[in-house]
C-alpha cells in the first residue's frame, strides 16, 4: 500500500490541525493503520492507530484524550484529528500501514507515507 500524508503547519498552543492520510490499494480496509511522529534529534514515536472495529484505537500516553484517530475505508483514507496542540507535539508526522497484529513500535510498519511537519508555537 502506498501511503501520502498531508495537512501539516503552523498552529499556536492550544489550537487545532487535522492530518489525513491517502492511501492506494484494494485491500486498505485490511490493514492497520498508524500515526507517528519524529521530533529533530529524537526518534520516530507512536502516536495512535486504529484497526477494524473488533481492534478499535490505541492512542500513546502522551496525547490520550487531545488527538483523534479515524479511518474512512470508502475513500482510503485515516485522519488525526489533533486538539489542544502544545509545543511538544511539534515534529514531522507520519502515516504508516501493517497487515498484522503485533506491537506498535515502527519496525513492524511496512509501509510508511512521507513526513508532513506540525509546528506549535508557544
Amino acid at each position: 500500500v502506498q501511503l501520502q500524508a498531508f495537512g501539516g503547519g503552523l498552529v499556536q498552543a492550544g489550537g487545532s490541525l487535522r492530518l489525513s492520510c491517502a492511501a492506494s490499494g484494494r485491500t486498505f480496509n485490511r490493514y492497520i493503520m498508524g500515526w507517528f511522529r519524529q521530533a529533530p534529534g529524537k526518534g520516530r514515536e507512536f502516536v495512535a492507530a486504529i484497526g477494524d472495529p473488533e481492534t478499535g484505537t490505541v492512542y500513546a500516553d502522551s496525547v490520550k484524550g487531545r488527538f483523534t484517530i479515524s479511518r474512512d475505508n470508502a475513500v482510503n483514507t485515516i485522519y488525526l484529528q489533533m486538539n489542544n496542540l502544545q509545543p511538544e507535539d511539534t515534529a514531522a508526522y507520519y502515516c504508516a500501514a501493517k497487515y498484522y497484529q503485533g506491537p506498535y513500535s515502527p519496525e513492524n510498519f511496512g509501509s510508511w507515507g512521507q513526513g508532513t511537519k506540525v509546528t506549535v508555537s508557544s
